[in-house]
């Protein structure tokens, strides 16, 4: 008999006490005392069974984020993953070219960041790492807005609805705050520390289009930014032919 057998049972034996008290005008305190023990007997059972249900609820809860944070998020630097940029990416087109809006995409890539582990180790570049883009995420501040890392060495800042003039003001502001974090760096060939270099579009959205078509544009825009000295950001019009 399971526990709502058994509190139906002790309900009904209850309720037929009560009518045959009732009836008789007589009643065993034995009787009541007995249908209380079963009763509380119950009410413990429940209880430690409520306690288990819970915490296999938590657990479950636990382990549904720690699954989600393994798809969403990159486990060393804490940024949103590739897998979530491309797909929250395809949403932001989708939702844009509705109103026929703009968007903004900055890569960003860490200069020398070879010389920097092959100088200081590994260890020391995952930390170098976490910094970089701590730094890049305090610029990127806006609720739609978001960075992630695309990969090695290399972010991605996607800013739905920002305008060329927003996106290069925030790519400076980036500049500036890697400069400010002031990370070693005595093999570059840029600086005494850590530098980024990035690249910079910005595009009208249209629904036929998909997160490649500013990629691209971006990823050029930051090639011309390390083939002219890096530390820098450039700016390509999204309209200019790249093939």
């Amino acid at each position: 008999m399971d526990l709502f057998e058994r509190e139906q049972s002790v309900f009904d034996k209850a309720s037929e006490l009560l009518k045959k008290t009732r009836a008789s005008g007589k009643y065993d305190i034995n009787d009541f005392e007995r249908l209380l023990k079963e009763y509380g007997r119950l009410l413990r059972q429940i209880r430690r069974f409520t306690s288990i249900s819970d915490r296999t609820t938590d657990n479950l809860n636990a382990s549904k984020l720690d699954l989600l944070s393994k798809v969403h998020f990159d486990e060393l630097t804490g940024l949103y993953n590739r897998r979530f940029m491309e797909e929250n990416f395809r949403q932001h087109i989708k939702s844009i070219s509705r109103y026929g809006g703009i968007l903004s995409v900055l890569m960003l890539d860490i200069d020398f960041f070879k010389f920097y582990n092959d100088t200081y180790g590994h260890q020391a570049g995952d930390i170098c790492l976490k910094s970089v883009a701590q730094a890049i995420k305090s610029c990127v501040t806006r609720g739609d807005d978001f960075v992630a890392r695309y990969g090695g060495e290399e972010f991605v800042a996607v800013l739905p609805n920002t305008n060329n003039k927003g996106a290069c003001l925030i790519a400076k502001n980036i500049l500036e705050k890697i400069r400010q974090c002031d990370i070693k760096h005595e093999k570059s060939r840029v600086a005494g520390f850590v530098t980024i270099s990035i690249g910079v579009t910005t595009g009208n959205v249209e629904h036929y289009m998909d997160f490649t078509h500013f990629i691209k544009r971006a990823d050029k825009a930051l090639y011309m930014s390390k083939q002219t000295g890096r530390n820098k950001y450039t700016f390509v019009d999204f309209k200019e032919d790249i093939d």
